[in-house]
């Protein structure tokens, strides 16, 4: 319960520099009495002004402000919520707002906004709207609950409930929800790009082992190729080896050859040889008729059949001769043939020689071939670093995916939240609960001040109105003293809700001027009835002219009054 203890001010509206205080929290009943323009109304501004830094009439901020001394606008109020007791101080010209907690400073924000808030919605935990609909009633300024549109009906009725909190906490999820929509998105984002990063990691290890498939075949291909290489020039060899055998045994005969030329030629300087001789000795017995040696006669006969032996001898020499001619041409031919043949032999060989050396090249390229594709196969090193940052990419995508799962179901949960914090959740459950009994209070109020009529407000705070013949009304329907009655039923219907709820529960009750306006002689008494059955933790404050009739029905009179131009409060 918020209990209000005093209020104080000064050079505030018609309030000069000397301080006017009231003591809130002293009689149930206060009569409140002065003249048009005394300052008696000035209470509601200066409550209002000190909580809410608005004044309850319709002026400006700045008008508030003494309009002879111009400056030092100061109000003080003072109350308790439980065991701890507050202080507002609140001024302008200088610009002046603090709270006291237990005669302690509270720490204020970088902003006023933000103190104020700390002020309505943690220590009061009501705003202006629903001060002035459950503490006040009557002012020329004051709209009563049933001409309020329908969304600040409600939220006056969701302060008196406590159920605000339900809207705060929504506008607060609203915020969340949106961060968590964006936080969505931010998530969704980077999965795709986790996604489009895998995709082209694993695209990367497919060129990397495509690349690799096609060393090893192109690999294999040249192995292949030199092995062919290899088979072939081993089947040229053969083949060359073959032709070289065939050759050499063609030539097998070579060293008889040789051997019969030596000899041949031997024979024929031989014979030669012979041949000169027996031209010699013939020419010898043609040329002389007796020996030179002894000088004796060559007998005719013998010198004839010398010459024919030597001729004969001649012509069997020269037959000799020609035969080892024609065999050593035979035989020369045949050398020839055979070193010919021994020509193409040795080409052969060089030929072979020469596919032999191809061979050993081709071997060791063989080897370096068969070297490169082992190392392709065991050479997995570039293939191992992109699979292990492919498992990093593929964590990184499941870990996002996890966040979105999650962020996901906090969304879903928000979402059931929202559902049950909107006007139709659990606030409309709590006032379909609670209507019930407040209109059955505003009808037992109604009825203590002597209007039979049967008022039930729906969900959607629309009245309904019926009257004991059962004709529907509106309130519009009523005389503004009818409307006065239903005003002040609604009001401490307002107020026994809160005091229900412990939410809007205070000492303070301010009925500005309705005694002097609507309400007839009848109407004031069941007025003051309902008014003493608040009970004692109510200070009720009037503010009438009716000082003559009134007087008497309250415990405590504080009368407003003027003097040099400055309001001054004469208690009695």
């Amino acid at each position: 319960m918020i209990k209000f203890k005093y209020c104080e001010w000064s050079n505030f509206l018609s309030t000069g520099n000397s301080k006017n205080k009231i003591i809130l929290d002293s009689h149930t009943s206060t009569l409140i009495v002065g003249k048009n323009g005394e300052g008696k109304s000035t209470l509601l501004d200066v409550l209002c002004f000190g909580l809410f830094n608005k004044p309850f009439r319709n002026v400006k901020r700045n008008q508030l402000i003494n309009s002879i001394n111009q400056k030092n606008c100061l109000v003080n109020i003072e109350f308790s919520i439980g065991s701890t007791t507050y202080k507002v101080v609140r001024g302008i010209k200088p610009n002046i707002f603090e709270i006291y907690q237990n005669n302690q400073l509270l720490t204020k924000d970088a902003a006023i906004k933000d103190y104020q808030q700390m002020l309505e919605q943690q220590i009061l935990k009501l705003n202006y709207k629903t001060f002035t609909q459950v503490v006040i009633l009557g002012s020329a300024s004051f709209v009563p609950f049933m001409q309020l549109p329908p969304n600040t009906r409600r939220e006056v009725i969701e302060e008196i409930l406590d159920i605000k909190i339900f809207s705060t906490m929504n506008s607060l999820l609203k915020e969340r929800v949106q961060k968590t929509k964006d936080e969505l998105i931010r998530v969704e984002q980077k999965v795709a790009i986790a996604r489009n990063n895998v995709d082209s990691q694993q695209e990367i290890i497919k060129t990397i082992n495509d690349v690799k498939q096609e060393s090893v075949a192109a690999v294999d291909k040249k192995i292949e190729q030199t092995k062919t290489e290899i088979e072939n020039l081993t089947g040229l060899i053969t083949k060359l080896s073959g032709e070289i055998v065939t050759l050499q045994s063609n030539i097998s005969d070579s060293e008889d050859i040789s051997t019969n030329i030596d000899q041949a030629k031997n024979l024929i300087n031989k014979k030669n040889h012979k041949t000169k001789d027996i031209i010699d000795t013939l020419s010898f017995f043609e040329s002389n008729d007796s020996c030179p040696s002894c000088a004796q006669n060559i007998p005719h006969e013998h010198k004839e059949t010398m010459v024919q032996q030597l001729k004969d001898t001649q012509d069997k020499n020269n037959s000799a001769l020609q035969s080892l001619e024609t065999a050593l041409q035979k035989l020369n031919n045949r050398i020839q043939e055979i070193q010919s043949i021994q020509t193409k032999i040795t080409n052969k060989n060089l030929e072979m020689s020469g596919f032999n050396s191809s061979i050993s090249t081709l071997n060791k390229v063989l080897q370096e071939l068969l070297l490169e594709k082992e190392q392709h196969s065991e050479d997995s090193a570039d293939l191992t670093a992109e699979k292990k940052k492919l498992r990093e990419l593929a964590q990184t995508a499941m870990d996002l995916i996890d966040e979105k799962t999650t962020i996901s179901e906090h969304r879903d949960l928000q979402e059931i939240a929202s559902a049950l914090l909107r006007d139709t959740g659990i606030k409309t459950t709590i006032i379909r609960e609670y209507l019930p009994v407040m209109n059955k209070l505003i009808n037992k109020y109604l009825t203590a001040m002597d209007f039979y009529v049967h008022f039930e407000l729906d969900e959607s705070f629309n009245e309904k109105i019926k009257s004991r013949y059962r004709d529907e009304f509106t309130y519009d329907s009523f005389s503004e003293g009818e409307k006065l009655r239903i005003d002040i039923a609604i009001l401490f219907t307002w107020r026994q809700i809160a005091k229900m709820k412990n939410s809007v529960n205070t000492n303070l009750l301010i009925l500005d001027e309705i005694f002097d306006s609507s309400l007839d002689t009848a109407g004031t008494d069941y007025f003051l009835s309902v008014m003493s059955s608040l009970g004692e933790n109510n200070n009720v404050f009037v503010i009438s002219h009716k000082s003559d009739q009134l007087v008497d029905k309250f415990q405590n009179t504080i009368k407003f009054e003027k003097r040099n131009d400055f309001s001054i409060i004469n208690s009695n």
